[in-house]
């Protein structure tokens, strides 16, 4: 939620800002990390027509950085650029509040550290890393590479589920067409006939009539269950309890897990590439992982620190594949883990991508027999009272 906060900023103005965060407690933090010294806060008012704010683009905003420092400009530039580009809106005042940090002396780190809603964990351990190389411009494209190598997935996963997710969409609007305007209508016509109707249809006529006769209440049924449903949906506990129930499926839950173990593996990777430790860069992706995964990788954490290799950690824990293991072996051996590990982030992905290719090239098929058998058998047992009166009129 976002909170009006009324503070002194460090020229010693009383200024007003909005921050965004779960409570009272969390936008006071938020604050002072900014630099600011609060007076006073509290929740802002809903307004009625008031576009909401476009979330910071931390990925555009490296990309633009890195072409103007390839440009030969340097950051305290580059920054005053990127402000002026920008009319309003975070665009503005990040870049804006970054210029501030750096001219009281701040590292490029502790200023955007001072964001967390903007710039990610994995940016901000990536800038702290190249200010011990030195070298930004290669952080920043290593970065931006690993932003375009998620992006690339995610997209194809949405794109993936599109045709399915329209399918199910239009079936159930036509079913819903069926069962709340045709069939109820039928019923009634079927009630001034003295005839006895066929058991199926006869069952259909009386859920039918029963839904004519209470709409509001069905329709009120219907919104109150789409609704809990997206409740609980939005719940943390439930996502991972339904995460972990569909892991247990022997197909699919085993492509989830190299799912995730793609995720880990590509972000580890670019962590130890910007010259993180494999202790610090596990822990950092704790996140990033189901929570059904999270106790193995705190236990290859501990293996870590025990001395083991990470080829060995990642083994012993079950986070890693047969392929996977002989890769890390090599990596171990050459000295290129971060390299190495978003190789077999990249072989992971391929993985999943055929297996997704295969699973919608059955799944699709499958998903339109469904759909067309219900809204056949509905119109087929609407029908069947009025194919057998014509038989017994012959």
């Amino acid at each position: 939620m976002r909170f009006a906060v009324t503070a002194v900023d460090l020229q010693r103005h009383v200024v007003s800002v909005e921050v965004d965060a779960d409570d009272e407690v969390g936008a006071r933090e938020v604050a002072r990390q900014r630099g600011y010294t609060v007076l006073s806060i509290a929740r802002s008012a809903f307004q009625l027509g008031r576009r909401k704010p476009r979330r910071f683009q931390s990925t555009l905003f490296s990309i633009e950085l890195l072409a103007l420092l390839d440009a030969g400009l340097n950051v305290v530039e580059a920054l005053q650029a990127l402000e002026e580009k920008a009319r309003t809106g975070e665009a503005r005042r990040i870049p804006a509040e970054l210029l501030a940090a750096l001219r009281r002396g701040e590292p490029l780190s502790g200023a955007v550290s001072r964001f967390p809603e903007a710039f990610s964990p994995l940016f901000i351990a990536t800038i702290q890393a190249s200010e011990r190389t030195g070298d930004l411009k290669l952080a920043l494209s290593r970065h931006i590479a690993y932003a375009e190598e998620v992006d690339k997935v995610r997209k194809r996963v949405a794109a993936t589920l599109l045709y399915p997710a329209i399918l199910v969409g239009v079936g159930t609007l036509v079913m819903a067409f069926l069962m709340f305007y045709v069939v109820p209508r039928f019923a009634r016509v079927y009630d001034d006939i003295s005839t006895s109707l066929p058991f199926f249809s006869s069952v259909l006529f009386a859920v039918g009539g029963w839904i004519g006769r209470n709409s509001a209440l069905t329709i009120s049924a219907t919104l109150t269950s789409v609704a809990g449903l997206i409740y609980a949906l939005s719940r943390e506990s439930v996502r991972a309890n339904l995460l972990a129930s569909i892991c247990k499926v022997p197909a699919i839950g085993e492509r989830m897990r190299v799912y995730q173990l793609s995720r880990l593996y590509r972000t580890v990777g670019m962590l130890l590439r910007a010259g993180i430790p494999a202790s610090s860069s596990l822990r950092m992706v704790s996140g990033l992982l189901a929570p059904n995964l999270r106790p193995q990788l705190e236990r290859t954490v501990a293996l870590l620190s025990e001395g083991r290799a990470m080829s060995v950690a990642l083994g012993t824990t079950g986070l890693t594949t047969p392929v996977a293991a002989r890769m890390l072996s090599v990596g171990e051996r050459g000295g290129n883990m971060g390299e190495m590990m978003e190789r077999i982030a990249r072989f992971l992905d391929e993985e999943t991508a055929r297996f997704v290719d295969a699973f919608t090239r059955v799944f699709e098929p499958v998903l339109m027999a469904v759909l067309g058998v219900a809204v056949g058998l509905v119109v087929v047992f609407m029908y069947m009272p009025i194919f057998e009166l014509a038989g017994s009129i012959r």
